[in-house]
């Protein structure tokens, strides 16, 4: 970048200038929405963090995003989010995202530069900065924690060192440039990892030195440490205990929570007030967000869109992405010592919507995608292999046009709340789970999913013909989409044709037998529920036998199937084992307690499975069935063994 040096007296006038312009402080504007609703979080305190990350918002401009108001008029974005009741805003630092040649890995090309002019804007209209040092070159999360390619050959007091003066001098920069900071975080994510870092004697060491480095130069501002994945049982727990024992010199205890995957808001409430009242931290959501759409505007795959296994607390449409926001708000506003919520990225829109060729162009240029080609000379086996653009376009708060999103009004409603009359908003999904052997009957409502997350039931007329429920009828196990109309809305269903199993605990995962019945004919040494996944045939547990005397291992194993309507069954159930000798084994059907079939099995060697299939079952009306396996074996001498699982009663269709 060229620098132009000017006067210090020009300086002056031009400061001037840019004050008498309205370049002070802007107060949130009072929100109104006659379509967002709203539910009013009771008790939020005055100082309570509302934030936006907005790290890429420099690389995008320089790609040529423009941002508008809610009038339609071209306006700063930091000027558009401060008047929407935004608090402060979120920056990533990395200490040097360019190559040998100065092209920039992306993500923002988020350094220390970037920050101070996102920082400027920022104080501008009032917000106060959130810096997230990831002590990398580059992206910095639970799975990647890698160390600057300046300091990699370092020894740890050396990288300790060099931390604290990076840190200093950082923020030093911002403090000459007048930004206001209102916390500083040490470490991005940095679950049991940071700057290359593997153990917590070390971790401590980096998190020390920046921590440092902040009651130097913003005695005033809050120290953060950050972490993610606060589903995982204890973890969370373990990081304070870390921290405490190590003596780190933090103030709040910050998680991300993408509810896509991080548990329950119970959960998560109930971790961060063990935390804040084992060790009197104060805690925070530092990253969240949620999709306003599945669809994708910049022709780069985005993390989040339908499908897939995600949690989807909310629809994917602007109320859903409000109301998931102002659930996580109120959360961390009732917790112990709950201080903010910072909403990741809201600003990160495509940079064109024309062509893939085109935005490519400007991601490589300007860093406004998620990673650069360029990114592969200090991450060969993520970011240079599958850079691209931006991958949360569909959770952003802006349009792919820049145009602010109804739900960015949220922030200024939040405290007052905008509980408007109720209205659809979009159609739960159907679900529909049918055995080949009976019929398929279309639901005639599906519930519409309300402006305040309700549901009400609303009539549905399915796209679906005769001739399609033929085909669903006789194509075999199989899923399929359908489609309908629900008072103007869309509704989607998926209907899942199956060979239902009419058993229970078929594969005994529960870790009891019943409501299997085991009679033991041979005082057998061991009869129980084992939980060995290298000995299950599907899922973790089976039943397991064992005796060592000669001629005890003699037992069935039966389960009897209550209100079973009349028709025609197959069964099958699946054993191995060894030692064996001599065997009479079959799996078995009684009707009324007669046996009406049976299917001879075998016990050979470890690992390989027989199964038993009684078919032809046919059971009359108000008859019971049964069905179970019998297993006698003489025994070799060392004791005969085996598994028995992945028991199935389905309907017979042939």
């Amino acid at each position: 970048m060229r620098k132009i040096l000017l006067p210090a007296a020009l300086l002056l006038a031009l400061a001037l200038v840019l004050t008498a312009c309205g370049g002070s402080a802007t107060a949130a504007k009072e929100v109104h929405s006659d379509v967002l609703y709203v539910k009013q979080v009771e008790n939020l305190p005055d100082d309570f963090i509302l934030g936006m990350d907005a790290s890429s918002v420099i690389a995008e401009e320089d790609s040529g995003v423009k941002f508008y108001n809610f009038e339609g008029e071209e306006q700063d974005v930091f000027q558009t989010l401060a008047e929407n009741g935004i608090t402060h805003i979120r920056v990533r630092v990395w200490n040097h995202p360019y190559d040998a040649e100065g092209h920039g890995y992306g993500g923002g090309n988020n350094d220390i530069e970037k920050a101070v002019e996102i920082g400027k804007r920022a104080t501008q209209y009032g917000m106060k900065l959130i810096v997230d040092f990831h002590y990398s070159d580059f992206w910095a999360d639970p799975g990647k924690q890698m160390v600057p390619l300046a300091w990699k050959d370092m020894t740890i007091e050396e990288k300790t060192e060099a931390a604290y003066q990076y840190t200093r001098d950082c923020l030093q920069l911002l403090k000459d440039a007048k930004v206001k900071v209102g916390m500083v975080q040490v470490g991005n994510e940095t679950n049991g990892a940071l700057c290359g870092e593997k153990t917590w004697f070390n971790i401590q060491y980096i998190m020390g030195a920046g921590s440092k480095a902040v009651r130097e130069v913003y005695p005033e501002a809050l120290v953060a440490v950050h972490f993610a994945n606060p589903e995982k049982a204890g973890a969370y727990a373990g990081y304070a205990s870390k921290l405490d024992y190590y003596q780190v010199d933090y103030d709040v205890f910050a998680s991300s929570y993408y509810p896509y995957w991080h548990g329950t808001l119970e959960n998560l409430t109930n971790v961060l007030n063990d935390i804040s009242q084992t060790y009197g931290k104060k805690v925070m959501v530092m990253e969240t967000s949620y999709a306003y759409t599945p669809e994708d505007t910049d022709f780069s795959g985005n993390t989040i869109s339908d499908g897939g296994t995600i949690t989807k607390n909310y629809p994917f449409t602007v109320q859903g992405q409000a109301n998931s926001v102002r659930s996580v708000i109120d959360a961390v506003a009732h917790m112990d010592n709950g201080i903010g919520v910072v909403y990741w990225e809201g600003t990160w829109i495509t940079v064109g919507t024309s062509s893939w060729e085109e935005n490519h162009a400007l991601w490589e240029q300007y860093g406004s995608g998620w990673a650069s080609s360029y990114a592969a000379v200090y991450d060969p086996n993520d970011a240079g292999k599958y850079y691209g653009g931006s991958a949360v376009d569909n959770q952003a708060f802006f349009d792919a046009t820049g145009h602010p999103l109804e739900s960015l009004k949220l922030f200024g409603l939040v405290r007052s709340g905008n509980e408007i009359t109720p209205v659809p908003d979009a159609v739960e999904d159907t679900v529909l789970t049918v055995d080949l052997a009976g019929t398929i009957a279309l639901p005639e409502t599906v519930n519409a999913v309300m402006t305040d997350d309700s549901r009400q039931a609303v009539p549905v007329t399915w796209h679906v013909t005769d001739e399609d429920i033929q085909k669903m009828q006789s194509g075999g196990v199989a899923e399929y989409d359908i489609v309908g109309d629900a008072g103007g809305l869309e509704a989607h269903g998926k209907v899942y044709m199956v060979e239902y199993n009419y058993l229970t605990n078929e594969s005994f995962e529960t870790g009891e037998l019943a409501p299997w019945v085991v009679t033991d004919l041979g005082n057998a040494d061991e009869l129980y529920v084992e939980d060995k996944v290298t000995d299950s045939l599907h899922g973790t547990q089976h039943m397991h036998f064992w005796s060592a005397a000669e001629n005890s291992v003699d037992f069935t194993l039966e389960q009897t199937v209550p209100d079973l309507a009349a028709g025609t069954y197959k069964f099958a159930i699946s054993i191995m084992g060894g030692d064996a000798g001599t065997t009479d084994i079959y799996a078995y059907a009684k009707v009324d307690g007669e046996i009406v079939g049976k299917a001879p099995m075998a016990i050979t060697s470890y690992g390989s499975w027989d199964t038993g299939e009684v078919r032809d079952i046919a059971l009359g009306e108000g008859q019971t069935l049964t069905v179970g396996i019998a297993v006698k074996c003489q025994g070799s001498g060392a004791g005969a063994w085996g598994k028995i699982d992945s028991a199935r009663l389905n309907s017979q269709m042939d």
